[in-house]
């Protein structure tokens, strides 16, 4: 089971700390660092010092860490052209060695379009397949050849198709909870699928959702990596619970029942029950990020059971 720490950076995180929680990701042996792409708070969060961006976020990290994997859950694909985004996912992973993954989604907070002026399309799923298909288009393109696509939404002519990731195959993320398209989707573009915030139930309907995809597709379903995405709160005891409960505004029981919070011992039992429906990463989504003792906790006790 491999963990990984998921940040929510909009609800108010600087540069400065999502370094001081990517390298302490990396120091406690964590799989990898993720964050979410948003551009304003949700909640009572005042969202200070302000937004940062996803990839600009990850260049930096990238420079700065070694050995963890980096990438988005979920990239918004309503902030960004498509041919651009494949320029910017290669290029940060040239600059990690290899380690970038991407995650892309079809972007769904209007709010935050209206905030800073980004276009809110009334069709956006359609839009992400075509997205998918640019992306993973141009990065499959060999080197000297062109990409050209003709879409409803884009199109691109004679596209030299470069830089090319550094990886052979830069992972692709999908995720959600749609019972058709989504599975489809994930079928014909994913490296793994993602379901977040999940009960044990949905998310076990959903893993085989996708899978009956991808074998229409012509894959096997075991071709993709399958993982959940979870809020984490663990504490030694029930006041370190619920302190860390009380520091990120939500009840101890309402996050028992829907993520995975209590003792290391009842986080690694939630966690088995997730890897016996299929899912073999999990993704900790940690709101606190000045709490490092959180996860040197989840690391000396969770994950080393895990091992």
């Amino acid at each position: 089971m491999d963990l990984r720490i998921f940040t929510e950076p909009q609800q108010g995180a600087s540069y400065d700390t999502l370094l001081t929680v990517a390298k302490a990701t990396e120091d406690l042996g964590f799989d990898a660092f993720f964050r979410s792409d948003h551009y304003l708070p949700m909640g009572n969060a005042d969202g200070l010092p302000g937004p940062t961006d996803a990839w600009i976020t990850l260049a930096g990290l990238a420079r700065e860490t070694r050995r963890i994997r980096l990438g988005t859950l979920m990239t918004a694909g309503t902030f960004r052209l498509p041919g651009v985004l494949a320029i910017q996912v290669a290029q940060v992973d040239q600059m990690s060695g290899g380690r970038v993954e991407l995650g892309l989604g079809a972007g769904w907070f209007e709010e935050e379009h209206k905030a800073y002026g980004i276009p809110f399309p009334k069709e956006k799923f359609a839009r992400l397949e075509e997205q998918l298909a640019i992306v993973t288009g141009m990065w499959a393109t060999e080197v000297g050849q062109e990409f050209s696509y003709r879409g409803t939404h884009y199109q691109l002519e004679k596209s030299p198709a470069l830089p090319k990731p550094a990886q052979g195959k830069l992972p692709v993320l999908i995720g959600g909870h749609g019972a058709t398209r989504t599975p489809r989707l994930a079928a014909l573009y994913a490296d793994e699928f993602n379901i977040p915030f999940a009960s044990l139930e949905d998310s076990e309907r959903q893993f085989g959702r996708v899978r009956a995809a991808a074998e229409t597709a012509g894959r096997k379903g075991d071709d993709l990596v399958y993982s959940s995405a979870l809020v984490a709160c663990v504490g030694k005891n029930d006041a370190e619970v619920a302190r860390r409960a009380a520091v990120i505004g939500r009840e101890v029981d309402e996050l028992k029942a829907n993520g995975l919070a209590g003792s290391p011992a009842e986080v690694v039992d939630k966690i088995g029950r997730y890897a016996a429906i299929g899912a073999s990463r999990v993704y900790l989504q940690v709101l606190d990020l000045d709490d490092l003792d959180h996860l040197e906790l989840i690391s000396a006790q969770v994950q080393s059971q895990l091992s």
